[in-house]
């Protein structure tokens, strides 16, 4: 029973980290680099710059960390979804309600697609790499 219990709590320490650490760490990386960038020349084109930029690294440090472990790709679907749910809502908060700005546009929605997708297709990848059948 303690055992069983420990590793529940396991798991959801793993879950904890996965969506809601790697989401908001994401999410404040490109937070403070669109800061950053805003007091720039490249202010009108920052999200494309942070999305071209930040992608290739999201891909590699997402792939890193799920790399050595075994998950259903149900697991990599909702860390994706919780991502992109951290994504809206804290840009929603710290971007046009802080800012009172029009914030949506055509590279925003890009970024929530990617938000979501890459999770999963790093999970289609390790479940595909390790010569599983890719099950919902």
């Amino acid at each position: 029973m303690i055992t069983l219990l420990a590793a529940k709590t396991s798991d959801m320490k793993e879950w904890i980290k996965d969506t809601v650490g790697l989401g908001t760490g994401f999410w404040l990386i490109g937070y403070f680099l669109s800061l950053v960038l805003f007091f720039s020349s490249f202010a009108s084109i920052m999200g494309w710059i942070i999305t071209a930029v930040f992608t290739p690294v999201t891909i590699a440090i997402t792939w890193w960390w799920f790399r050595a472990r075994d998950l259903p790709l149900t697991y990599f679907v909702w860390v994706g979804l919780i991502w992109t749910v951290i994504a809206i809502v804290l840009d929603y908060l710290f971007i046009v309600q802080l800012f009172q700005t029009a914030y949506y546009s055509l590279d925003v929605f890009v970024y929530y697609a990617l938000t979501f997708l890459i999770p999963i297709v790093i999970g289609l990848y390790l479940v595909w790499f390790r010569g599983k059948k890719v099950a919902t």
